[in-house]
């Protein structure tokens, strides 16, 4: 039995609900959920987790959230747990309910920190599991500056079909195939019965895993969290873990920010580049950095990426999924190769108390696995992510190369205001080899919603055309994206920007070596089509997509709705 630890609650935000006697009421409505004053007396950790039945990447979440809270118990804390929202692009992608995907984020960021308020919470372990649920609870977490631990409630497991394991890649890809009259209607439907198995995020190296893998990376989830799949009961350790570290990290008053600095965000960077990661972390780690002071915006991490060489193997661009790179060792293992090259900050400071360099210490390298290659040895020399400028994107671009075999194009641009028009071309085999495909009015502001363009990217790629086209985009694209697409476009199409102004037969170039994407047409002439140029009046004038068209930020700095650390003017902690 552990000692009785004897805390001193004035200086935690639940002092606020627990002590002193103008203080009974709210602890009655402790007494009544069955707390006893030891309970009370002890820290309060709020347990957010994402659970819904949206998709099986939420379904995990809340088993491990219970767990969560038998680790706080342990080390004698009193766990709160409560859910937050999730919009899971998997169901989401390819028809208007992507609108709502990017805004979730913000949601998920405010519903957590309005729960922590509202109730003077000490502390927060989050459970996420699908695309925006990592990076709004990280968000919440440095917003708050709390003690705070992050935990990934893992990857699902490939399917098995025809003999090769599949992700839900394989049908998106399978729709296009089918359009293309080479996948029949009933060689479909056996592919959707079996490519997902169970709970867990999409398996490759999409926009879940990447940032799990960025949670590693900046420090704020504990080592190897992330590399078990859902299923995996063994998971639990990890979360009974991730309970009682966050009672340490309350002991050493160690909080996100002392732990996420600029060189924290230049990991996570590193990370992600040398997994060939989703583009979306060219959203993600821009808007956890507004929340937290550090500058880092699409061109600081493009700049790493520059420098990165590309080492995990992982779909979409490779050959495996995250079960296999958890199974290979996982982050600590890539972390190690790249911090022995120098790739890394090793003094940054983690969850565990200790720094990356200081963790990495008893990771020995495998030889005996394929998944992740060393950084003398990489799949390419530079990162899986690419950024761009030009004249068609003065404020920046991005581009996944990781798998791609050319990375330069130039053709003539065919013009689709918004992914509908443009998915109905694909359908129909309406476009040609060469095209430059442009997909605008798709951006935060003119979405609203900024949606991923899967569903169409995928159904190009089935036909056979993802290296025979180029798609640009004011929008982003899911982590599964492959062949030579652009988003995050800015300035945007509905602020006036460039893409805003292309007309069909406009020649576009793109060199993704040399980081430029230039639209071929004069200034003179660009000036002369701005003058008829005007916003375009979307269908949503009232709501949750309405608040946050009007609030976004451009996708560069992370299209953010709120000032963040740089309107602060007194922290949650010392309320």
């Amino acid at each position: 039995m552990a000692e009785k630890k004897t805390w001193d609650k004035s200086k935690m935000p639940s002092r606020h609900v627990t002590v002193g006697p103008e203080r009974a009421p709210h602890r009655s409505y402790y007494y009544a959920m069955g707390l006893g004053t030891k309970e009370i007396e002890q820290p309060f950790v709020g347990v957010a987790s994402c659970w819904n039945e949206a998709a099986p990447c939420n379904t995990a979440l809340m088993r491990q959230a219970h767990v969560v809270s038998e680790g706080v118990k342990a080390a004698q804390g009193t766990p709160r747990e409560f859910c937050t929202i999730t919009v899971t692009d998997g169901i989401a992608m390819g028809h208007e309910g992507m609108r709502s995907s990017l805004v979730s984020l913000e949601v998920i960021a405010d519903s957590v920190e309005l729960t922590m308020r509202g109730h003077c919470y000490d502390a927060l372990v989050g459970v996420a599991g699908c695309d925006k649920s990592l990076p709004g609870m990280m968000m919440a977490m440095l917003r708050l500056n709390v003690p705070s631990v992050f935990l990934y409630g893992g990857s699902i497991m490939p399917g098995r079909f025809e003999n090769r394991d599949v992700t839900v890649l394989d049908v998106f890809e399978a729709v296009g195939s089918h359009a293309a009259g080479r996948f029949p209607r009933e060689r479909l439907h056996a592919l959707e019965k079996v490519a997902c198995p169970g709970d867990g995020a999409c398996g490759g190296q999409f926009t879940a895993n990447t940032m799990a893998c960025v949670s590693e990376a900046i420090g704020l989830a504990l080592p190897l969290s992330s590399a078990l799949p859902a299923p995996y009961k063994d998971r639990d350790e990890y979360a009974r873990a991730s309970g009682e570290a966050v009672m340490k990290l309350i002991e050493m008053d160690l909080r996100p920010r002392d732990i996420c600095t600029r060189e924290a965000f230049e990991n996570a960077a590193v990370i992600v580049a040398a997994t060939g990661g989703s583009t979306n972390a060219g959203l993600h780690l821009p808007a956890m950095a507004h929340e937290c002071g550090v500058k880092f915006d699409l061109d600081d991490l493009c700049e790493i990426m520059k420098k990165t060489p590309y080492l995990a193997d992982l779909k979409p661009g490779g050959q495996f999924v995250a079960k296999d790179m958890g199974e290979a060792g996982g982050v600590p293992m890539l972390m190690k190769t790249l911090l022995e090259a120098g790739l890394l900050h090793g003094d940054c400071i983690t969850v565990t108390g200790k720094t990356v360099a200081e963790s990495l210490e008893t990771v020995v390298w495998r030889d005996d696995q394929q998944v992740i290659r060393p950084a003398s040895k990489p799949l390419s020399p530079t990162g899986g992510v690419v950024g761009l400028k030009g004249s068609l994107a003065p404020d920046g671009a991005i581009v996944k190369v990781a798998g791609l075999g050319k990375q330069q194009f130039r053709g003539p641009a065919r013009v689709f205001d918004g992914e509908a028009a443009c998915f109905a071309a694909v359908q129909k085999r309406d476009y040609k080899e060469g095209d430059v495909l442009i997909i605008r009015y798709e951006g935060p502001k003119g979405g609203p919603g900024m949606r991923e363009m899967l569903s169409t990217t995928a159904a190009i790629y089935g036909q056979d055309m993802g290296d025979k086209v180029a798609l640009i985009t004011d929008g982003r694209f899911s982590g599964a994206t492959r062949g030579f697409c652009i988003g995050h476009v800015g300035p945007e199409a509905q602020e006036g920007g460039p893409i805003g102004l292309i007309k069909d037969g406009d020649m576009i170039s793109i060199d993704a070596v040399a980081g430029t994407i230039d639209l071929e047409v004069s200034d003179a002439e660009l000036a002369d089509r701005k003058k008829t140029w005007k916003p375009r009046v979307t269908d949503y004038g009232s709501g949750a997509l309405w608040k946050f068209a009007q609030q976004v930020g451009p996708a560069h700095l992370g299209a953010v709705t709120q000032p963040g650390f740089g309107g602060e003017r007194k922290a949650y902690p010392d309320i």
